[in-house]
């Protein structure tokens, strides 16, 4: 499965890095969720792109969204990272990637987990996707732009 923009997007439950489980029905008639798909926790390029996020939350907060982060790494892993860099949002534990295979996320020269970022309103729509492994910001500018634009 591929979800494309208009699509609604698909419900999960996953681990946070609490321990707590935590679905994406959760948010439905209560506000956006910025969804961004990273391939490991503590790296480099990972590290830029979730600390962006975090420079930015009060602004998403403002905007009527919450912004949750998902990688293939156990919630122990999550937790230290999230401690490590101060991060205010929720990191879900994808172990077996079954939600990065139920969005389509691609993997980038067929090794490396793909870094894609999913705009979902609160009816559950997705309003905009972006696909780069390597433009951060752009992550964290084109989310912007699709919540301030809504």
């Amino acid at each position: 499965m591929s979800v494309k923009v208009g699509d609604p997007a698909p419900d999960f439950t996953l681990l946070s890095q609490s321990g707590d489980s935590v679905s994406l029905n959760d948010f439905r008639n209560q506000k956006s969720v910025v969804l961004y798909f990273y391939p490991k926790d503590d790296t480099p390029g990972c590290t830029k792109e979730s600390c962006e996020f975090r420079d930015q939350y009060e602004v998403f907060k403002a905007a009527g969204a919450e912004v949750m982060g998902i990688s293939a790494d156990s919630p122990e892993s999550h937790q230290k990272f999230a401690t490590k860099y101060n991060l205010p949002f929720t990191l879900l534990s994808d172990k077996d990637n079954q939600v990065r295979k139920l969005y389509g996320v691609p993997s980038t020269a067929f090794v490396l987990p793909g870094r894609v970022t999913y705009v979902i309103d609160e009816q559950g729509i997705v309003k905009n996707i972006f696909n780069s492994q390597f433009n951060f910001k752009g992550h964290i500018e084109e989310s912007l732009k699709t919540l301030q634009a809504a």
